[in-house]
């Protein structure tokens, strides 16, 4: 045996022996340090979720609205620990970390996603579109205005927006802390807090009577966003989209303010003219509706019709030429920098309140034109429609009469995918954008000129009359700048010397095309001697956003040259509807709220045709209907005064003038049961079912 070593495996087993007495030594001079870090980092873990989400909310509103604080933050704040305790969940699945570490970042970059997309669509649209709609439009936001999106992606404020969006997975990533498997009893003790915070949310809801309506029956997807955040919306939205439910209210229809009716009372040596009703429908007990169109015949049953009028039949077997004018407003008219619009806007029919409620972006305000309804799917609406059975539009009324009818768009065809919707509008001879036809007429430029469309369309239909003829221009979209807006180029020498900014200036000059749009075009009819003949009715798809997108410049308000507080200020604009013939007439002045669903059915009676006037929720401006506009938002205003639904809040247009018992609530039923009326008609294809024979009258 060598000397000095010992017994085998003698010295082995006291190397063990010593590395335990060091570790021992360790753990006794670091008491309970491996406990404590997993401790903090298991409640790290359980806090990432809900104050990442917390985190987005505000963010998000700081972006959008700017309300970043507001009474309903609270319920807010429950529901990011509702909806966070999923998130915890899911990342401490799985018992291997790396897999929990994996999946924690996508949930935090797939959370961050919508945000960081409804961030930049309302910079850009200032409206807060459903998933829904973001995945039908946002492939034409791509490629039709790609320059406009790479321009906000890569300015401050787009750069800004995507790095405090994608904050809290760079951190995340950066700590590089696997969450740790939890076992089912605590995975039952999370699900108990996440009820518990629930419960919390549904208390402080329903203490306030606004929020517990938008929760509920009178939810809406803008101002559950702006009320309770993007996290709910979206959950009420799937809720919504899941139960498909149409839910009307009992409420009261009220007359026209007194001393203010449309009709003027007949002389009393004179027999009062009797005049019939809008409407063209059976009671609608059709003992065979079911489900939601047993709603909706139930609710339609229960309107009155508004009545004939001194004005029916004005315009019956004059031509039409209806146009949605791109981000048009009543700014734009100048008696001496547009005398044809202030022509236009003066010597026809007087709308001296009239509102264009931005709502679903440019498809949204043609929507409203075209159909009379509120697009109740944004983005998808027009596609919804027109893929149904739908006989109560302007065109197809008027091709029914013999009319020659035709759709046309300066700029590409297929965007909205308006080469199927609009050769599905009822005009005769279908739709011609650029790219199917108008590229013969008009140069490649951005935007594309209105005049050159005008020019080179008109030669087609001037001769086929009656003719029905739609334009959806484009020469007034944004960006405004003297450097990027071609329109803005050729008419800048119109704008130079007006004190405004160069944004603003670039604005006015691009509507500058549609000033010589309508002069050359009430030209060739004078030249044609068709003027009198031939009606044109003219405005906005919405208010001109495009000057929102540095927000922080107020241009929109440099515009307007008063504060824009609310949707009624903002959403101002002019309805022109111009005939040669009016101008021999006294001034038609129309002094009550109107509003872009009201031009179909004062078309329809003013052309003489037959519609049941209780399916439009505008009006007929000169019928006996109350004058009542609304936003998809449920905001509201009447000759009594205006409504804010978020903040319950009414402002009388007269405080000494007392309202009708229980008139801000019946109002705001009748508005609900409007916009759910709207979106009834979508789901189901009511339009459709009437028209069945047999539901027909005659």
């Amino acid at each position: 045996m060598t000397k000095g070593r010992g017994r085998p495996g003698q010295r082995g087993e006291s190397r063990v022996s010593a590395r335990a007495v060091r570790s021992d030594r360790e753990q006794e001079a670091l008491p309970r340090r491996p406990a404590d870090f997993e401790k903090r980092r298991a409640l790290g873990t359980m806090l990432l979720f809900p104050v990442s989400l917390l985190y987005y909310e505000l963010v998000f509103r700081l972006f959008t609205t700017g309300n970043v604080f507001q009474r309903s933050t609270l319920v807010t704040v429950l529901f990011c620990f509702v909806y966070g305790g999923f998130g915890y969940l899911l990342c401490t699945l799985f018992k291997n970390r790396r897999w929990n570490y994996i999946v924690g970042a996508a949930l935090l970059l797939l959370t961050a996603l919508p945000y960081g997309v409804e961030a930049f669509l309302y910079w850009s649209f200032k409206v807060f579109y459903n998933l829904n709609a973001i995945f039908h439009g946002a492939g034409d936001v791509a490629t039709g205005f790609g320059r406009d999106v790479l321009k906000m992606i890569f300015s401050l404020g787009g750069l800004a927006r995507i790095v405090l969006f994608l904050l809290p997975t760079a951190l995340y990533l950066l700590a590089g802390a696997a969450p740790a498997p939890i076992p089912m009893r605590e995975r039952a003790n999370v699900l108990a807090k996440m009820a518990a915070f629930y419960t919390l949310c549904i208390i402080f809801i329903h203490m306030s009577p606004s929020m517990t309506l938008l929760y509920g029956d009178r939810y809406n997807f803008q101002k559950a966003v702006e009320g309770f955040g993007l996290a709910t919306g979206i959950q009420l939205d799937a809720r919504e989209g899941m139960l498909g439910r149409t839910t009307f209210t009992e409420a009261v229809e009220f007359p026209v303010v007194e001393g203010e009716a449309s009709e003027e009372p007949a002389p009393a040596s004179e027999e009062p003219v009797v005049y019939e009703p809008n409407e063209l429908f059976l009671p609608l007990n059709d003992p065979n509706a079911t489900g939601r169109i047993k709603e909706l015949n139930d609710y339609v049953a229960t309107l009155t019709p508004s009545m004939k009028n001194k004005y029916t039949g004005l315009f019956e077997g004059k031509n039409l030429i209806m146009i949605t004018a791109e981000a048009f407003t009543t700014e734009v008219i100048d008696p001496v920098r547009t005398p044809t619009l202030y022509r236009m806007a003066t010597k026809g029919v007087q709308f001296t309140d009239f509102y264009q409620f931005a709502s679903a972006g440019t498809t949204g305000g043609e929507y409203q034109h075209i159909f009379g309804l509120i697009p109740a799917w944004g983005l998808d609406s027009m596609t919804g429609m027109t893929n149904h059975s739908y006989n109560m539009s302007i065109a197809n009324m008027l091709t029914a009469k013999g009319y020659y009818g035709m759709a046309y768009h300066n700029n590409d065809y297929q965007y909205y995918d308006r080469h199927i919707t609009h050769n599905r509008l009822g005009y005769s001879h279908g739709y011609m954008g650029y790219g199917n036809g108008m590229e013969q007429y008009v140069e490649g430029t951005w935007p594309e000129s209105d005049l050159e469309m005008f020019q080179g369309t008109l030669p087609n239909y001037i001769d086929k009359r009656p003719f029905n003829i739609y334009y959806m221009t484009v020469s007034g979209h944004s960006t405004y700048s003297y450097d990027s807006d071609a329109m803005a180029r050729k008419h800048w020498d119109a704008v130079e010397d007006l004190d405004h900014s160069d944004a603003v200036k670039a604005y006015l000059a691009a509507n500058m095309e549609l000033e010589d749009s309508m002069t050359y075009l009430i030209g060739e009819l004078e030249a044609h001697g068709i003027a009198d003949d031939t009606v044109i009715c003219m405005t906005g798809d919405h208010y001109p956003y495009g000057l929102d997108f540095d927000e922080d410049a107020g241009y929109v308000e440099e515009l307007y040259g008063y504060p824009v507080d609310t949707v009624f200020e903002r959403d101002h604009n002019t309805w022109i509807l111009w005939s040669g013939c009016l101008e021999k007439m006294d001034p038609i002045v129309i002094d009550a709220p109107t509003f872009s669903l009201d031009i179909l059915p004062t078309l329809c009676n003013l052309f003489g045709l037959d519609f049941d006037s209780r399916l439009y929720p505008g009006r007929d401006v000169f019928s006996d209907a109350m004058p009542l506009v609304f936003t998809i938002s449920n905001d509201w205003k009447t000759e009594y005064g205006r409504y804010y639904s978020w903040e319950d809040k009414f402002t009388p247009a007269d405080p000494d003038q007392p309202l009708p018992a229980n008139y801000v609530e019946n109002i705001s039923n009748i508005v609900q049961n409007k916009i759910q009326f709207s979106s009834g008609v979508l789901h189901e294809d009511y339009f459709g079912y009437l028209f069945l024979k047999e539901h027909a009258v005659g």
